[in-house]
């Protein structure tokens, strides 16, 4: 990247070095803390103590063990979150690895079902001239729970759909008349080039949440450039077949 510093790590990087290391010192907290309950635990048995320090003890254990059952609970969920996001990490070499619009798209459809979990799905493309969007990729059956997604355009109709298109936020729902339970915009810079809209995710994936937000920013940004930087090349690609063919057709005379 220009403008960085010659073995600076890219910000990704940084991040997941950063939480890799909070990991294990949460880890080795949580085992120090489950070493001393234990230590505490024996000692409070070598004597028999007085009622009230006895009851004092108890809570004090009970206190202790709690606190490391809601740090081991904390550990687990940011060990995912982190799995989450060295796969979005992973994903996003593959998003700038194509140079064809439809295998980005493909691309953002596998994120969306594989890190995401998203059972049914649409991925929105924003047409020029103000026509109404494409939908470039759906999952079958779509259209029968969201019927604004049934033919091969948007042309609006879900509030949290067409907020998103309109200042490129990104919006989680329920919402009251809206079948999306999240709207990704796709945007690179102030151009919104489209939007991915999960309809329904799978059984054993959670909902959405404040917490998911950082995986779908990088998801929005990521998508966006990568889906930008293929459609220039394909126009350009074409420009140029065209000048082959007209110098071709100019020697042949």
């Amino acid at each position: 990247m220009s403008g960085g510093r010659e073995g600076s790590a890219p910000p990704h990087e940084a991040l997941v070095e950063q939480l890799r290391e909070a990991l294990g010192k949460a880890s080795e907290l949580v085992a120090t803390l489950s070493g001393t309950l234990a230590v505490a635990a024996r000692e409070a048995h070598v004597a028999p103590p007085e009622p009230e320090l006895e009851v004092d003890a108890h809570r004090a254990l009970d206190a202790a063990r709690d606190d490391v059952q809601e740090l081991s609970e904390r550990l687990v969920e940011t060990e995912h979150q982190l799995d989450r996001l060295m796969g979005l990490y992973v994903a996003t070499y593959q998003l700038h690895a194509f140079l064809e619009p439809e295998q980005v798209q493909e691309a953002i459809a596998d994120i969306a079902v594989n890190l995401l979990g998203a059972e049914r799905f649409a991925l929105l493309l924003r047409r020029e001239g103000g026509a109404p969007c494409e939908i470039a990729h759906a999952t079958p059956g779509l259209g029968e729970s969201a019927p604004g997604f049934a033919g091969a355009v948007y042309a609006g109709g879900d509030p949290l759909v067409d907020a998103t298109l309109g200042d490129g936020l990104l919006r989680l729902g329920p919402a009251a008349g809206s079948a999306a339970v999240a709207a990704v915009p796709l945007k690179i810079q102030e151009q919104i080039v489209g939007a991915l809209v999960v309809v329904k995710l799978f059984e054993h994936r959670p909902a959405l949440g404040t917490e998911d937000r950082d995986l779908l920013d990088l998801l929005s940004a990521h998508a966006a450039s990568a889906l930008f930087a293929a459609r220039l090349f394909a126009a350009k690609d074409r420009k140029l077949r065209t000048l082959e063919s007209l110098v071709r057709l100019a020697r042949q005379d």
